[in-house]
């Protein structure tokens, strides 16, 4: 059974990380310092370095998760550690700050903190949102395998067509040619059909040339086109133009929608990455920074 990385073992991290933000809170609120609270006092400099160990912890989980052998703990539960013990991480640090803010290395360091916090989100809901999508979709309806039963259902098209008319094999075979999937990640994300090709998506050894690139899909027009033949009742033809009209408009229709969702998802979590990664490792470069700048010149 499929467990969703929120309620992991009971939501046993969830438990960790607001035991972990209510004894910051309850440290916080009995701290007296001689001055106001801030990062130089102990606590301060307890909670940033447990702040600092979150932090280290947390970017380890891009080097865990690709070590498939590792016994440490399973990747789900690592996920859910990162998710909540993430969010936790925004309280312990806004406590080392004692709510001290302004133009400086310092909170800059906490600015990126919260965007990667912020995108980290947002994966998290593209997670559970899709999750049969990311993670339970067969073998066979892999981006690959479905560009590979387009292709064919386009052979398979072009036959039928054949046997009907010239006209129809031309229709069938312009619209094959001259169709578009995808586009840029905007494009992608928006699904609008238009743009670049699926085969790019395909492993380089069945990629097409660029001067002959593969573009599948199933435009108004031959749908509208296939709909008229068969409206008009050719008996010699009629059974080929049904099958036709099956193959394109059916068969293929629902492909296209199931390769068009996954470019979909897979273009959002290339844009999710563009962004929380560069994001993490700027901030732990302030974060170093940040522990330079106190301890050798503050």
């Amino acid at each position: 059974m499929h467990q969703s990385i929120l309620s992991y073992r009971g939501s046993r991290y969830l438990w960790w990380a607001s035991f972990m933000c209510i004894a910051s809170i309850v440290a916080y609120w009995l701290h007296e310092p001689a001055t106001t609270p801030n990062g130089g006092t102990w606590l301060g400099y307890t909670l940033g370095g447990l702040g600092s160990f979150l932090i280290l912890w947390l970017m380890w989980f891009g080097i865990r998760k690709r070590r498939y052998r590792s016994r440490m703990g399973t990747v789900q539960g690592w996920l859910s550690a990162h998710v909540y013990l993430g969010l936790g991480l925004v309280t312990v640090v806004t406590l080392h700050s004692g709510f001290e803010f302004g133009w400086n290395l310092h909170t800059l360091a906490y600015v990126l903190m919260i965007l990667v916090v912020l995108s980290g989100m947002a994966g998290v809901f593209v997670y559970l949102h899709f999750p049969k999508i990311l993670t339970e979709e067969s073998e066979d309806a892999t981006p690959e395998s479905v560009i590979n039963q387009i292709r064919e259902i386009d052979r398979q098209a072009l036959v039928l067509a054949s046997e009907i008319d010239p006209e129809t094999h031309d229709k069938v075979l312009r619209s094959i040619k001259k169709t578009r999937l995808g586009g840029n990640a905007w494009q992608l994300l928006m699904a609008s059909g238009k743009g670049a090709r699926p085969e790019e998506f395909a492993p380089a050894s069945e990629k097409p040339s660029k001067k002959k690139g593969y573009q599948p899909n199933i435009t108004s027009s031959t749908m509208m086109f296939m709909a008229s033949n068969i409206a008009k009742g050719r008996l010699d033809k009629g059974e080929a133009t049904r099958k036709l009209s099956d193959l394109l408009i059916v068969q293929k229709g629902g492909l296209m929608r199931k390769l068009r969702r996954q470019l979909q998802i897979k273009a959002f979590m290339d844009v999710w990455l563009y962004f929380h990664v560069p994001l993490s490792f700027a901030l732990l470069a302030s974060l170093i920074a940040h522990v330079v700048s106190v301890f050798f010149y503050w």
